[in-house]
């Protein structure tokens, strides 16, 4: 906490900051030219907000992008915010709003976090169905080979389709998959209304990839969720759902148990 705050008291990199939330997934040149900066202090800049984990980075092929990471300012409101009056900490919970709120032009969304754990059990956590029940609520039925197709049962529905496959595995790596198949008996297990499930049925399929790094005694996740369609309604809900799972997936590796469903989403 004391780097995100560190990173949050200069007010270039507050600047910076906000030009992430209002348009995510910039390079350093994009970046440079909407600031009154050198690039080499653009570049200082970044290294301290990523040290904080307030930006996180994705390579496209040669370049570089930058993204906003809602992560700590959500720990910094945890800590924090529930222990004090909240007119005093009104300017911390508007940080924490903005930083949650991804930028409309943003078709993707990216997420880090740091889970005190290691590889081996951050895989397993994502695919041994007595883990991903505890904290998702959700089972996968595969090989985990790429090409292999899922089966995805969640609130007692299965959903399988030859387009639900696994992209990439890499244990203690890499995970890629694409996006479940959206079919009544899933939406009404769920609760999505038929308006919402006729409109996230026409987009198209977009995937998911988890980024496993190890640091020391800590690994650092990062989630890309992308191939979504312009004004996708899905990404708008999971934009939502992600960091809430995310967190719960980290309570559950770091203490043995996983948030209540009700803060999980």
């Amino acid at each position: 906490m004391d780097e995100v705050f560190k990173a949050l008291a200069d007010p270039s990199r507050r600047r910076l900051l906000d030009s992430l939330n209002a348009r995510n997934g910039q390079s350093l040149r994009e970046l440079c030219a909407g600031l009154a900066m050198a690039r080499q202090s653009v570049s200082k800049h970044l290294a301290v907000l990523e040290t904080a984990n307030l930006v996180t980075t994705v390579w496209r092929g040669r370049e570089k992008l930058h993204y906003l990471n809602a992560e700590p300012i959500n720990a910094i409101a945890e800590r924090w915010i529930d222990q004090y009056d909240r007119e005093r900490v009104r300017a911390l919970a508007d940080l924490k709003r903005a930083l949650e709120q991804e930028p409309m032009t943003s078709n993707e969304f990216v997420y880090t976090t740091y889970i005190n754990t290691t590889p081996e059990r951050l895989w397993q956590a994502l695919t041994d169905p007595a883990f991903t029940r505890r904290y998702w609520g959700v089972a996968f039925e595969t090989d985990w080979t790429p090409g292999s197709t899922m089966v995805w049962e969640q609130s007692g529905e299965k959903t399988a389709d030859p387009a639900q496959v696994v992209l990439e595995a890499e244990p203690g790596r890499r995970l890629s998959y694409t996006w479940h198949t959206f079919t009544p008996e899933w939406a009404k297990a769920v609760g999505v209304s038929d308006d919402v499930l006729a409109r996230i049925s026409a987009e198209r399929r977009s995937k998911v990839t988890f980024e496993i790094e190890p640091l020391g005694q800590m690994v650092k996740l990062t989630v890309v969720h992308d191939g979504f369609d312009p004004g996708s309604t899905v990404l708008d809900m999971i934009r939502g759902g992600w960091p809430a799972l995310l967190s719960s997936l980290k309570t559950l590796l770091e203490t043995g148990e996983a948030l209540p469903e009700s803060a999980a989403g």
